[in-house]
Order: C-alpha cells, then sequence, then structure tokens
C-alpha cells in the first residue's frame, strides 16, 4: 500500500501552517463527511432506482452495503490521518495493523449477509439455477464462508506482515492428526454432504426410521438431522448414522398426497355391493379425503369369520393421517350400525359328543373240567 504521499505536507496544509495532529483530524473529519455523502447516494438515489425494478435483491444489497461503505470511508480516513501523523514504526504498524483488521472483519461481515442475500434470490429462481434449492442453501452457505473466512485470514496475515508458508505447513500436520481424532465428526459432516446432494428427504417431510420413530424434517445440517415427532419431541440423528439407515419418506414420490388403507370385516352373507358402496361414500363425503384418486374399496379375502374388505382413499398430506384413520374409522362403525352391516367377531362352536356306552361283555371262563 502506497501512501507515501499523504506523508509529505500538501500546499495548502502548508499555507495554513497546520500541525500533523489538526491535519490528520481534518482527514478524518473528511473522511466522515465523504462517508456520509456516500451513504446518503445509497440511501436517496440507488434505493430510489432500485424501487423500479421487478426483484428485491437489488432492494436488499444496497440496505446492506450503506454501513459498510461508511464504515469503511472512516476507516481509510483513520489509516491516512495514521500515515499523516509520522508516528514512530513499531506504533504505526500496530496502528495501521488495528485499522486495516477492522476493514476486512467489516466486509467479511458483510459479505456472509450478501452471500445469504444471493443464495436465497438463486433459490427462487429454480429454472435457472436448479441446483440452489432450500435443501442446498445450507451446504453453498457453508461454502461461501469457508472461502470468505479462508480469504480475509489470508488477508489479516498480509497486514501483519506474517509468512503464511509455516502455518500451511503446520495446518497439514495438525488436519492429518485431527481428521483421526475426529473421524467420526468427519463421517457425519461427509455425509452430510451427500445427503444435500442426494435428497433423499427435504425440510418439511414426513419420514419413518429403520427403528420406528415418525417425524416431520425440521432441519438439515452438516452434522445431524432433525426430526419433530407428532408428540412434539426432537430427534437429533447424526448424519453418518441416517445415511446408512433405511428411510421410508411419506412426502416423496410424484405428490405429497398419502393413501390410507382401512381394514374392514364383515359377516358371511352380508350383501357385498352394499357394503362396497357404503364404504366409498363414506370416504367421498370426508372433506380431506382426495377426489382425485377417487376413494376405491378391495375385497381381500375370505377370513375364519369374516368377509375381509379394504377401503383405500388418499389424503392431503401425511400429518393428516392419524386424525384421518379416527374419523374414517368412527364414520364405517356408525355407518354400519345404521344400515344394519353386521361387524363379526372371532366364535368358535363347542360340540360336546356322548355317545352310547358299549356293553359289558360277559366274564365267561372257559376251560376243563379240574381233575381233583
Amino acid at each position: 500500500m502506497n501512501l507515501e504521499w499523504i506523508r509529505e505536507p500538501k500546499e495548502w496544509l502548508v499555507a495554513l501552517n497546520l500541525p500533523p495532529l489538526v491535519q490528520a483530524l481534518l482527514i478524518v473529519v473528511a473522511a466522515v463527511v465523504v462517508g456520509k455523502i456516500l451513504q446518503w447516494i445509497f440511501t436517496r438515489w440507488l434505493k430510489s432506482l432500485t424501487r423500479h425494478t421487478t426483484t428485491l435483491l437489488d432492494d436488499h444489497i444496497v440496505s446492506t452495503l450503506e454501513r459498510p461503505v461508511f464504515a469503511t470511508a472512516t476507516l481509510v480516513g483513520l489509516i491516512l490521518a495514521t500515515y499523516r501523523l509520522q508516528l514512530k514504526e513499531a506504533a504505526e504498524h500496530f496502528t495501521l495493523g488495528i485499522l486495516a483488521s477492522l476493514l476486512v472483519l467489516v466486509w467479511l461481515v458483510t459479505g456472509f449477509r450478501l452471500a445469504g442475500l444471493l443464495l436465497d434470490a438463486l433459490s427462487r429462481n429454480r429454472r435457472r439455477f436448479p441446483a440452489v434449492e432450500e435443501r442446498t442453501i445450507p451446504l453453498f452457505n457453508t461454502l461461501a464462508k469457508v472461502f470468505l473466512v479462508g480469504g480475509a485470514v489470508w488477508a489479516i496475515l498480509m497486514i501483519w506482515r506474517i509468512d503464511a508458508r509455516p502455518w500451511l505447513t503446520s495446518a497439514g500436520i495438525v488436519g492429518i492428526a485431527v481428521g483421526f481424532a475426529a473421524k467420526d465428526t468427519l463421517a457425519n459432516l461427509f455425509s452430510g454432504v451427500f445427503i444435500v446432494a442426494d435428497a433423499p428427504y427435504k425440510l418439511g417431510d414426513f419420514v419413518i426410521l429403520d427403528s420406528g420413530e415418525r417425524g416431520r424434517v425440521t432441519q438439515v445440517g452438516l452434522r445431524s438431522t432433525r426430526l419433530l415427532t407428532r408428540d412434539d419431541i426432537e430427534i437429533i440423528i447424526p448424519n453418518a448414522v441416517i445415511a446408512n439407515a433405511k428411510i421410508i419418506n411419506e412426502s416423496g414420490g410424484p405428490w405429497l398426497k398419502e393413501r390410507l388403507r382401512i381394514a374392514v370385516g364383515v359377516a358371511y352373507g352380508s350383501d357385498l355391493d352394499q357394503v362396497c358402496a357404503l364404504l366409498k361414500e363414506i370416504a367421498q363425503n370426508h372433506d380431506h379425503v382426495c377426489a382425485t384418486p377417487e376413494p376405491r374399496v378391495r375385497f381381500r379375502s375370505f377370513g375364519d369369520s369374516a368377509l375381509n374388505l379394504e377401503l383405500l382413499c388418499w389424503i392431503d398430506e401425511p400429518v393428516l393421517r392419524g386424525r384421518m384413520l379416527h374419523e374414517l374409522n368412527l364414520e364405517v362403525y356408525k355407518g354400519f350400525q345404521q344400515h344394519g352391516v353386521q361387524i363379526p367377531f372371532p366364535q368358535r362352536d363347542v360340540h360336546i359328543h356322548n355317545p352310547t356306552p358299549a356293553p359289558e361283555k360277559e366274564n365267561t371262563l372257559q376251560g376243563g373240567n379240574d381233575a381233583g
């Protein structure tokens, strides 16, 4: 950074015969004034231009850059004022390092915000940017932060005149040691990347784990996945575990709808045409049963004491399954009672067989006369 020109007094400063401290103060005041002017330009002029656009991205960008631009002008003024004071080399190096580091941190935070705004805008334009969507935003956001933090660290090292090569060598050795020590954490991180890329589920999906838990996916992170059960209990599953588990995604497939299967048994001798029509009518009259595909009834098997049928109908989303099973079972029971359809229960007839006792055999002794 070649700012030697600020060390030498300018003609107008020489004419005023001002000491270096006053000159430094004038530079700071001028920098603040320039910052306020730039802030006013962002607030009034640029915002008035962005109001005429169809997207909100430029409005958010202008609002985000408003304060960093003022802070940058002020910090640059302080840097120039520090050069103008002509401090001792050690004090000047320390002061300039602090101010330049603050400038880097200001734009690091601004970069985080701009990256979030840009990713959010790209995710809304799925046709042009299909890779950026709600489930992949955490991955891209993390990658953007890694690059921004890496650039900020490199800039700070350059500001403080620190040779980064020994640090990189040490980082490689430390990285190998950390890789062995934190292999489970790294496994979760890599599994999180694969889950985001492969998308076996996404936020809002209802999934059933091979261990039996069922819930809505509330967060897909790089280390773990969070499920919220119907009992409002949060389950946190490491990505390395869930990546190798068998998962039933109830929200997957061509649509969000889910089909219910309600098994019903009726007595032998029942009018099956009447029963099928009644079951179908019960499903069609319910508000949350989908009209397409339409409900249907299937005769499944001949049971020991009942004719087994199954009512098949679709509901709008998996979250309604428990309530819909309850309500449809109630309607089926009431409808059967109203129309006299008998719901059998297992019965056993016990027949006692009591045969006529056989006549007693005569006890005869056959043999010759005793010789006496």
